[in-house]
């Protein structure tokens, strides 16, 4: 299978590109810049991408192109729309025209948060800020577009690659005696190295017949302030992390304050084995010390 990445030089792309090794996929990286084993392709450019499937043969596309900078969205929404929303129009009218399969990554952030049980698929989106509005319009053009594809939200995403949470937390309780973190916003950690497994055996498994939105997230529940604290005792360090509330900081960028998914329809229907969150941290950390040493 010929399988098209779009934003492999980022954090999701990055461990897409890990967890496609010894794997029987013929593997294309792309993002904005090319290098090593990464080729230049501009994911807004409508014939571009048109051309490069079809000169490719591509049979399966997966997104994890995105803007994520959540606040910096506020300022700048028609830049964060053209990467969350126009982008994948155009993955998806092309993944058309190719007769492939789309992959598209989305997120928590589309639910805003006020319930207390874990959201289905099929909960109604109530987007909160500029980042999850382009999200959401982001989902939609791929479900109007006529391709077959597969819509992943996940959430609290990390790894021991680029700016994320966890390679944060470390820095921090390396540095400092002390640190506040939030205990009012609930959610499931996501290793990105689980969502790559997940999307590679989804394409080995099959889309056709199984179009849809799916939600993946770890297993289990945790605020901020938990998994702070868990990633400190993990790498061993000290530092004294204190529970804080969301107004204690304010953003630019309202967040929902439970980000719970529930995971039911996408272990059903493709038969995934999703890790508990803390299990899932404790690879990551393998991970962090065998490149630290």
């Amino acid at each position: 299978m010929k399988v098209l990445v779009t934003g492999a030089g980022g954090q999701l792309g990055r461990a897409v590109r890990k967890a496609a090794s010894g794997r029987e996929f013929d593997c294309i990286f792309t993002d904005v810049v090319s290098g090593d084993d990464i080729v230049a392709l501009d994911v807004t450019d409508r014939d571009a991408v048109r051309e490069f499937l079809l000169a490719h043969k591509v049979d399966a596309v997966v997104n994890c192109a995105a803007y994520t900078d959540v606040n910096a969205a506020e300022d700048n929404e028609e830049k964060a729309s053209l990467i969350n929303s126009y982008a994948p129009s155009v993955m998806a009218e092309a993944a058309r025209n190719a007769g492939a399969v789309l992959v598209h990554i989305s997120t928590d952030y589309v639910f805003g948060g006020q319930k207390n049980t874990p959201y289905s698929e099929d909960d109604v989106p109530m987007p909160l800020n500029a980042y999850a509005r382009t999200k959401l319009a982001g989902e939609q053009a791929v479900m109007a577009s006529g391709c077959s594809y597969v819509i992943l939200r996940t959430a609290w995403l990390y790894s021991c690659a680029g700016r994320n949470f966890f390679n944060t937390v470390v820095e921090r309780t390396a540095e400092r005696p002390s640190m506040q973190v939030v205990v009012d916003q609930v959610g499931t950690p996501t290793y990105a190295m689980d969502l790559a497994d997940a999307i590679l055996t989804i394409l080995e498994r099959g889309v056709t017949g199984r179009e849809g939105v799916y939600n993946y997230t770890g297993e289990g529940v945790c605020s901020w302030y938990d998994f702070a604290v868990a990633i400190r005792d993990g790498v061993g360090h000290i530092c004294n992390i204190f529970p804080c509330f969301t107004d204690d900081f304010p953003s630019k960028a309202v967040r929902p304050h439970y980000s719970v998914l529930d995971k039911s329809k996408v272990k059903e229907v493709f038969g995934l084995d999703i890790p508990h969150w803390t299990e899932a941290l404790r690879m990551c950390i393998l991970d962090y010390n065998n490149i630290n040493g």
